[in-house]
């Protein structure tokens, strides 16, 4: 008796005629779900107004969500978090690859190392998504919780990505991302990026010099696939008085070993049995 096909992600239909492929509810939930991702602690009130909608409909999604866990509402103050639920789908993204899980011991080492903040992230959108991190134990260090998103131009592993990129890849960026100005140090022209870039190609390592927080400095490095292909940055960022300028060399020389340690055991290539 045959097998019955396994279903894929789309239904046979869907190239077969104009349709809409999205679902208006759905999407207003998810709206409310990154609202609170970035906005935990906010009552039905202020979620409403700032995503210009009607408190009863928000409070329908809401509810829907508080339902599945996916939110949660202190009820002493009435307002709304980021619930259990999105941990495990998180959880389960990171379980694809388990880039997560093979890269925790090389931060923590790093961390030790360097007695600095190890971060782990990713390329979404064109910006990069912190997914892990290893924390110093001084009081003054670099925060970047799992989910904090930043711009690629002005990040340690926004930068080391970049400097994997193709020259058409590269064009497109820039093309669809404008080099906003954080600091007077950030890079805010395509030329002054490039050449940053040739450098960190060069080295093996990104340097971002107080480019998107005065007084922050981080070291990155990619991760490579079986592929060849950069899908991920790992980096050590901390208080410029602890990373001064003499400690930078050093300290990439640690971050680029581990990104190689990491990628060997993605299946990565040396880079010279690559170039063979």
């Amino acid at each position: 008796m045959p097998q019955e096909q396994r279903r894929r992600g789309r239904p046979k239909s869907f190239h077969e005629k104009p349709t809409q492929t999205t679902i208006q509810a759905l999407d207003r939930a998810l709206d409310v779900l990154e609202y609170l991702a970035a906005n935990s602690g906010m009552t039905l009130t202020e979620i409403a107004s700032d995503l210009d909608q009607s408190a009863a409909t928000i409070y329908r999604v809401l509810s829907t969500l508080e339902a599945r866990s996916v939110v949660e509402m202190d009820p002493a103050e009435q307002t709304w978090h980021i619930g259990s639920m999105t941990y495990q789908l998180g959880s389960a993204f990171l379980r694809r690859s388990g880039l997560a899980e093979r890269s925790r011991g090389h931060m923590r080492h790093l961390m030790e190392q360097t007695g600095e903040t190890s971060n782990l992230g990713i390329e979404r959108d064109g910006h990069v998504l912190f997914i892990s991190q290893v924390e110093t134990h001084e009081t003054i260090r670099a925060f970047f919780p799992p989910g904090t998103v930043s711009p690629m131009h002005a990040s340690g592993i926004g930068k080391a990505l970049l400097s994997c990129y193709s020259n058409d890849r590269m064009t497109q960026f820039l093309q669809r991302h404008q080099l906003e100005q954080f600091t007077p140090t950030t890079l805010k022209s395509g030329d002054d990026l490039h050449q940053n870039l040739a450098i960190a190609r060069t080295r093996g390592w990104a340097f971002d010099d107080e480019e998107r927080n005065t007084g922050m400095r981080c070291v990155a490095a990619p991760i490579l696939n079986v592929f060849g292909e950069a899908i991920a940055g790992i980096s050590v960022s901390g208080p410029t008085h602890r990373l001064p300028l003499d400690r930078i060399d050093t300290i990439g020389v640690m971050v680029r070993e581990a990104a190689q340690d990491i990628s060997r055991n993605l299946g990565a290539l040396p880079l010279d049995s690559a170039a063979d």
